[in-house]
């Protein structure tokens, strides 16, 4: 079974990604079991996977959380996609799901992203990070979400920006 790093663990990868579709996004075959649809496929076919609770949704870097809309926090995972690793509108998308839409479900990263980006992206809301079919040693994966333990800026893992911090 594949692997991915969760919540600072590895983990088998229990959920199968479905690829976007080529033809009518409601006309695709949502198999039974964890699976992780294209926001095309989840809104065409909202009302019967919204019935189900191993249904979750991703989001390719031109697709914004509020496309989702009420449904997002029954989502029990919201995946976000690199395309291509130049492209990081994904950070956005998750910080946006977790700081002004309060998601608390998994938020995970798909596509091409780095190991380097690890730590970032964590800061960012993202909690799972699935490489596919990358080369990747995750042991050495894991290390990078501590690449930095103190950061000037507030994020999603950390309110106050370092200079209030100092001051309480």
């Amino acid at each position: 079974m594949p692997k991915l790093v969760k919540d600072g663990a590895i983990v088998d990868n229990q959920w199968t990604l479905l690829e976007k579709p080529e033809g009518e996004p409601s006309a695709v075959n949502v198999p039974a079991g964890q699976v992780i649809v294209p926001l095309s496929v989840w809104q065409a076919q909202q009302d019967t996977l919204s019935q189900r609770n191993d249904v979750g949704v991703w989001l390719d870097s031109d697709e914004t959380p509020d496309r989702l809309g009420d449904a997002l926090q029954a989502l029990p995972l919201i995946a976000v996609n690199f395309p291509v690793f130049k492209d990081g509108r994904a950070f956005s998308s998750a910080r946006l799901l977790r700081e002004r839409y309060g998601y608390t479900g998994e938020v995970r990263a798909i596509g091409h992203f780095i190991r380097d980006q690890l730590c970032y992206l964590r800061r960012c809301g993202v909690n799972a990070f699935d490489f596919g079919a990358q080369e990747i040693d995750l042991e050495q994966a894991l290390k990078s979400l501590n690449d930095f333990t103190e950061y000037y800026q507030a994020a999603s893992d950390e309110r106050l920006p370092l200079f209030r911090r100092r001051a309480s």
